[in-house]
């Protein structure tokens, strides 16, 4: 058990009142996604609006068929074309898929990149969340709260909404790498997909110990006990850390976060407009086969955990591994994916935040030009797509060309290290600055060859 409270805690008091003296007792807890010299800094920003640059990666598990959503070919065969038509965006020249009129609307705010080459073959959301693939290698969300740390004391600057998922590769967020798990991204999803088996259980254990909270009312307790859910995942974490400043910093780390509503307000999206919600569309909690749900309204928590001052939010959305029915899938999953990027995007935009805030969405690699015999499209690595807006970039482009059947690359082909490298440098990050490990090795976000994408910046 693990009870945090200390004679110097106990003169300070929560924002709800409840003093550090009514303290949490709690069985097998821990926390992450701070560290603690970047916990106790000054606040930056304040409730209601974004003034930090930030990011939102949102990956598509199985690889999203690019020849169907933006590089259509419409002049190729039919074996190869498929049954979508293009259409026209609000930019002269750019066209997308018929089922995606939300984003051609808002074309002008959004990048193509139709030549991202590099990708490797298994499945894994690794080369979307890392700038390196090696496995000790932090994750994207860790470079920057290293870098940058919290823009809120109470609020983690990594953040995750990845579902576990039945196949394990698509619910990885990334980790902490050669920083420690203090930077790892902070999970706000805790359940798994039906049929997983996972090294530990989600959320808490099935014999957590015990909760006491003195002096709080059932709807305190009740989110008190939603955060300790989240923290408590973290639990094999620090404890098989080698460092004791780590685990310290995670006991420190949980307080600042139990401290604090911020967190909780930001999942809480029962405080917006209803017209606001409505936008994003409805999605759906269940789980899509064995990957992640397909929840359209964690785009809008994305925007309001950014808001309340994460640096970077990370989510997995549905399932894109189409090697049936390729089609048919696509009339589902792609309208729901139009209507809530294109909410995302309008919301940012509306609110101010769009030139500080980057989006991304892509997934792991594209799909093959043949259509198979089960009317679905094949892992093709040779191509992959993405789709860009915000962070300052020069929107309503499209970069890159691949042939005629969108099997190859054929100009300006960019690498996985030169998206990350224009991301990192959308959040005012260099790619390529040196950073000691705990060996005090020198190490950079990107490889030397990655550079940001100069059309973009």
């Amino acid at each position: 058990m693990l009870t945090l409270e200390s004679k110097a805690q106990s003169r300070h008091a929560f924002c709800d009142r409840l003093s550090r003296r009514n303290f949490l007792s709690i069985g097998g807890m821990a926390c992450g996604g701070l560290s603690l010299d970047s916990v106790l800094r000054a606040e930056a920003t304040q409730p209601g609006g974004s003034s930090h640059k930030g990011l939102i990666n949102i990956f598509l598990p199985g690889g999203p068929p690019h020849q169907d959503m933006w590089d259509l070919k419409p002049d190729a065969p039919a074996e190869v074309r498929g049954e979508f038509k293009p259409i026209s965006t609000n930019v002269s020249g750019i066209q997308i898929g018929e089922l995606l009129p939300g984003l051609a609307s808002i074309m002008d705010k959004l990048v193509i990149l139709r030549s991202i080459v590099g990708a490797k073959g298994p499945h894994y959301a690794r080369q979307c969340m890392s700038p390196q693939i090696a496995p000790e290698s932090p994750s994207l969300g860790a470079w920057v709260s290293k870098l940058k740390g919290p823009v809120h004391p109470s609020v983690p600057p990594n953040l995750a909404m990845f579902y576990r998922t039945k196949h394990r590769p698509w619910g990885e967020a990334g980790h902490g790498g050669f920083f420690g798990e203090p930077y790892a991204p902070l999970g706000l999803v805790d359940k798994y997909a039906p049929g997983h088996k996972a090294d530990s259980p989600a959320g808490l254990s099935p014999d957590p110990g015990r909760l006491v909270v003195q002096d709080i009312s059932l709807q305190r307790l009740k989110d008190r006990r939603s955060l300790l859910s989240l923290l408590n995942t973290w639990q094999k974490h620090v404890e098989a850390s080698p460092s004791l400043d780590d685990r310290n910093s995670f006991t420190r780390q949980a307080w600042e976060i139990l401290a604090s509503p911020r967190l909780v307000e930001a999942l809480d999206i029962s405080q917006e407009d209803p017209k606001v919600i409505e936008r994003y569309g409805e999605g759906s909690a269940k789980y899509n086969k064995d990957a992640a749900p397909r929840i359209s309204h964690n785009l809008l928590i994305a925007r309001r955990l950014i808001e309340a001052g994460a640096r970077v939010v990370s989510l997995n959305f549905s399932r894109w591994d189409w090697h049936r029915k390729n089609f048919d899938q696509a009339r589902t999953e792609f309208p729901r994916l139009d209507q809530a990027v294109t909410a995302l995007v309008k919301d940012l935009d509306e609110r101010g935040m769009l030139n500080d805030v980057s989006v991304i969405v892509w997934g792991e690699f594209g799909r093959s030009p043949k259509i198979n015999k089960n009317s679905g499209r094949d892992h093709w690595p040779r191509v992959n797509s993405a789709l860009l807006a915000g962070g300052g970039m020069r929107t309503g482009q499209v970069l890159g060309m691949t042939d005629r059947i969108a099997g190859e690359v054929i100009d300006r082909p960019i690498t996985f290290g030169d998206v990350h490298a224009t991301l990192l440098h959308n959040l005012d990050i260099d790619p390529h600055v040196g950073v000691p490990d705990r060996q005090g090795r020198t190490r950079r976000p990107t490889g030397v060859d990655a550079t940001p994408i100069a059309e973009l910046i």
